[in-house]
């Protein structure tokens, strides 16, 4: 099942959606590449992707958030480092265990699930905050 990045997943700056898109369409990539067989092999490439881009990302939304005075940026910081944490846990295991179904299917739900709910839930908050100061 393919993720869409849709209305309910835009936070309205344009960095940070744009940056979301790309994290989304990483995973849309692996679950592409399982569909036709070749999901073992596209896994290394998605979390290595996932583990350099969410450094990133994860750096411009906590940027965003102490120049907008976010109050819960603590907490947010957080949850970025322990997931950031579960990416390299994978990648430890994809490098111990070698690419399998199993270690794929992690990617799917730990990962992206949490992306999700996390654009959602979370990301939706600082956007309300940044927007409620405009």
């Amino acid at each position: 099942m393919a993720y869409t990045f849709s209305k309910d997943l835009e936070t309205g700056n344009q960095l940070i959606d744009s940056e979301h898109r790309q994290l989304i369409d990483a995973v849309n990539n692996l679950l592409t590449a399982c569909s036709t067989g070749k999901g073992r092999a596209e896994l290394a490439n998605t979390t290595k992707f996932l583990q350099d881009y969410t450094a990133k990302h994860f750096g411009n939304e906590e940027k965003l958030q102490i120049q907008n005075q976010y109050p819960d940026y603590v907490n947010h910081k957080r949850y970025h480092e322990d997931f950031k944490k579960v990416v390299a846990g994978i990648c430890a295991k994809l490098e111990k265990e070698g690419p399998t179904i199993i270690l794929v299917g992690e990617v799917n739900s730990a990962i992206a699930g949490w992306l999700i709910n996390h654009i959602k839930k979370e990301d939706a908050k600082v956007a309300a905050h940044i927007r409620s100061r405009a």
